[in-house]
């Protein structure tokens, strides 16, 4: 299991290369959804997503002569771009899988970077990346299921905490579930009092539906607008820190999304993707109430957006 200890040594890792994200307290979004409002605003960061944390703590792991090698990962696109980024910035060779519909925005992003990018079909980037692995001897670095980049993404609640002592509850959009993994070790590790909800599209429920099973189970291919946590499987290393250290997944209806997108970009002036904003769906579409002194923490993972959608708000 992830324990504290490996998010407190990942935070050192990362200290000198990532940005303390701002945690912002959006009044106008109070009296809207019944609490104190908090965003963390990760699509502040460096690759404008939290997933450079989680591939940077991986990637500074790696022996000189594993680097020499290369590294491939599987992504819908804000993972190919940390672990882009990180490789530029240590002069390692990457490769990077990403679906032929991801947004462009996110596969040209990961161009910019110098990484090599092979589109695939969505189901098929993981069976394509281990092969690459398998086949040239890269080092795969995975989006989720690997602890060194949860306790990456971990550091996202160390700094809450640095920010805001005593939050009553933190949303989470819950993809492969790193994010969350690493979240939660950290909340329940420090402050267990404190409440972390995940937040998952309903049409994708694979947490939901595998802590149902009491293992991994994968769910059918569905598309939502929410691409950055469209993953199909929980990882097995994910999984049992979800069941264990998250106080409740929630299945946000499709029809929510939008709306939570507008109403942060509209009021709060914080311009996120769908995926970051399924923590506000959660409470617009009626499936979380607080109080209005509860100190609320939204995660806004990325605000990786093509413009085209902006326009269909």
């Amino acid at each position: 299991m992830l324990s504290l200890e490996e998010i407190f040594q990942a935070r050192n890792h990362l200290v000198p290369y990532v940005y303390h994200t701002p945690l912002l307290h959006l009044h106008a979004l109070d009296p809207l959804l019944g609490c104190q409002v908090y965003v963390k605003a990760e699509c502040m960061q460096l690759t404008h997503s939290f997933k450079i944390r989680g591939a940077l703590n991986r990637i500074l792991q790696l022996t000189p002569e594993e680097r020499a090698r290369g590294v491939v990962t599987a992504s819908s696109g804000n993972h190919g771009r940390g672990v882009a980024y990180a490789a530029k910035m240590l002069g390692i060779k990457a490769t990077v899988v990403i679906p032929d519909h991801a947004p462009a925005v996110k596969i040209q992003a990961v161009r910019d970077l110098g990484a090599e990018v092979i589109l695939c079909d969505k189901p098929k980037r993981f069976a394509i990346a281990e092969k690459l692995r398998d086949e040239k001897g890269l080092c795969y670095i995975p989006p989720f299921n690997d602890y060194a980049v949860m306790a990456g993404q971990g550091t996202i609640a160390l700094e809450i905490f640095q920010d805001l002592p005593d939050p009553a509850a933190v949303l989470v959009p819950l993809g492969g579930g790193g994010l969350t993994s690493g979240i939660a070790t950290a909340i329940k590790g420090i402050r267990p009092e404190t409440r972390v909800y995940a937040c998952e599209p309903a049409r994708i429920p694979r947490f939901t539906v595998s802590l149902k099973e009491g293992r991994p189970t994968a769910v059918p291919q569905v598309d939502t607008i929410a691409d950055g946590v469209a993953t199909l499987c929980p990882g097995d290393k994910t999984l049992p820190i979800v069941r264990d250290k998250v106080d409740r997944v929630i299945d946000v209806p499709e029809e929510a999304l939008l709306p939570a997108m507008k109403l942060l970009l509209t009021e709060g002036k914080v311009l996120a993707e769908p995926s970051s904003t399924i923590g506000l769906a959660a409470i617009q579409s009626g499936q979380l109430t607080f109080r209005p002194e509860d100190k609320v923490v939204f995660v806004l993972s990325g605000g990786n957006v093509d413009f085209s959608l902006v326009q269909k708000l």
